[in-house]
């Protein structure tokens, strides 16, 4: 859904928006994400105030399992015309100003925008759990599910050398 930013009344736009997901390599949800927005434009800055909830689908960082996870954030952004970006040579963003995003062609695309805000506030590392074992790095094994008989012992090859030491220290 597009908004074009010239045409936005003086009392705001409220937009309403239920959009589903799919894309294999970003965001994936399950049944619509709702967003309820408050659009006002004072000059050519545009102000966006709002709430986005859903369930989205991810996969657990340790286990490799999906699982679901509900989404409910505010958003309170601002954007510019993104003219005033391109005529500087450099442009960094100062840390206050990390709510500050850009329209170009006098158009808002309010999709990508909430669909950008969702990907932004999900965990890096998503787990299924807090105490999600995770699976055995020898065979392979979800340790969530059964324990495996795996050696824990091996070292890395770099810090053998060390054990040795250890280990004959020990001995004398």
């Amino acid at each position: 859904m597009k908004i074009i930013v010239s045409e936005i009344e003086e009392e705001g736009v409220t937009v309403d928006l239920s959009e589903t997901y799919q894309q294999p390599s970003g965001l994936k949800s399950l049944g619509p994400i709702s967003a309820h927005l408050v659009i006002e434009r004072i000059g050519e800055e545009v102000t966006v105030n709002g709430d986005i909830t859903g369930v989205v689908n991810l996969q657990c960082s340790r286990c490799l399992i999906d699982f679901q996870k509900e989404v409910s954030l505010s958003v309170d952004l601002i954007y510019h015309p993104l003219k005033e970006v391109s005529s500087e040579e450099a442009y960094e963003i100062p840390r206050d100003e990390t709510d500050i995003g850009f329209y170009r062609n006098d158009e808002l695309d309010i999709s990508e925008m909430v669909k950008e805000q969702v990907l932004l506030n999900l965990p890096m590392k998503p787990l299924c759990d807090e105490q999600c074992k995770g699976l055995c790095p020898m065979c392979g094994a979800d340790l969530n599910l059964q324990p495996c008989d795996c050696s824990r012992e091996d070292i890395d090859p770099r810090l053998a050398k060390l054990k040795k030491l250890l280990l004959d220290r020990k001995e004398s």
